[in-house]
């Protein structure tokens, strides 16, 4: 009865060292909500739209102005007309436009007359997403309204009006995004974006917690009140990061309705194993080092990078084997799997289990944290 009074009392300890603590209750209440508000303003378009372009039109025919309108007709284009070359370049240089188009002279001439003449077009590769957005967009323009041109030509020479279509376009191809039907960056980027914040989060309670308890009693508190004190942390901020992060996908997925095809409660289970083994992590760390600075750094510099090792933006099987071996090391990896598969998939616990089973490697911190305590307490003998 004593242990667990005693249990109890380091419990509401932590709580009441929680609301005095600025910084840690900062952690569990408004940066979270600050920064999803942020980032969903930052993404709340969705799909970007009215993307600057240069057109040079040094043609200026009725079907270069035709080429001009059925670009501008993509809602991800928005034509700026320059008379000169120059200025054109330079406003990409400037940033002022994130691709030029050049329709030469003779153009139209030139393609009424069956030569092969060449429309220039340049966009900034810098901003991946924007470039290949702008490239699709506007190769398929132009495609449309060539392939007017092209029926015109083929009706002048005496092909049937029916028969155009499949001359021009022999195949038709059914072009189907799954997952994500209107392509949609908020869906798409906003979900691992968070999670990475909620990884920093949790490192960052747990962290705190773990850090306040160097102080000269150290010595005592490794020895004799370590695993009471450690548990009791845990009991109080595991549970605030798993509400911070269901909070998050609420807001997601019933909120603002992007789509969900699993349940929430499956990926509650899953985040509940993410968030221990970031504690686990945090705890070997802690023991490792003993000094605040140093382990809030390491802990950085192990979960800052998450969103680039989570497989989202850049396929896993094509990254080195380096970063494949680190990208096991970080939690968030293989929570993300889990999400993708419910939110995506609709999978249930039946896939979702044996896939926590890809924390195995993790397992490995447990005889690390055993060792290091061992090491703790007979150093400080």
């Amino acid at each position: 009865m004593s242990v667990a009074v005693s249990w109890s009392d380091r419990f509401w300890h932590e709580a009441r060292h929680l609301w005095r603590s600025p910084w840690q209750l900062a952690l569990v209440t408004w940066v979270p909500v600050l920064a999803l508000l942020f980032l969903y303003g930052i993404f709340s378009a969705a799909v970007p739209r009215s993307l600057p372009v240069a057109l040079v039109d040094q043609d200026a025919t009725s079907l270069s102005r035709q080429l001009a309108r059925q670009m501008q007709a993509s809602p991800a284009v928005s034509l700026q007309q320059f008379s000169q070359l120059p200025a054109a370049e330079q406003a990409m240089r400037e940033g002022q436009v994130f691709a030029l188009i050049l329709i030469p002279p003779q153009f139209s001439r030139q393609l009424m007359t069956q030569q092969q003449p060449q429309l220039v077009l340049h966009y900034n590769g810098q901003f991946l997403l924007v470039g290949k957005l702008l490239s699709s967009a506007l190769q398929q323009g132009l495609a449309d309204a060539l392939q007017g041109v092209a029926r015109q030509q083929l009706l002048a020479k005496g092909v049937l009006p029916a028969a155009t279509a499949v001359t021009i376009s022999p195949i038709a191809v059914q072009l189907t995004p799954l997952f994500n039907q209107s392509s949609n960056y908020l869906a798409f980027l906003m979900p691992p974006i968070l999670l990475a914040l909620l990884q920093i989060s949790a490192m960052l309670m747990f962290a705190n917690a773990l850090n306040e308890e160097l102080t000269p009693r150290f010595t005592t508190w490794v020895r004799q009140d370590f695993w009471p004190s450690v548990t009791a942390k845990f009991a109080l901020y595991l549970p605030i990061a798993l509400l911070q992060g269901m909070a998050m996908q609420v807001f997601l997925y019933h909120i603002i309705g992007l789509p969900m095809a699993g349940s929430l409660l499956d990926l509650a289970l899953a985040m509940t194993v993410m968030l221990l083994f970031i504690g686990l992590w945090v705890l070997v760390i802690f023991l490792l080092l003993a000094e605040p600075a140093r382990v809030v750094s390491f802990c950085t510099a192990l979960f800052a990078p998450a969103f680039a090792f989570m497989g989202i933006t850049f396929p896993v099987h094509e990254m080195p084997m380096l970063a494949q071996w680190w990208r096991l090391l970080i939690p968030s990896s293989h929570y993300i799997d889990s999400q993708v598969a419910v939110v995506s998939y609709g999978q249930g616990l039946d896939t979702l289990l044996p896939q926590q089973l890809s924390y195995g490697l993790l397992l490995v911190l447990l005889p690390l944290l055993f060792g290091l305590l061992r090491l703790r307490r007979k150093g400080e003998q």
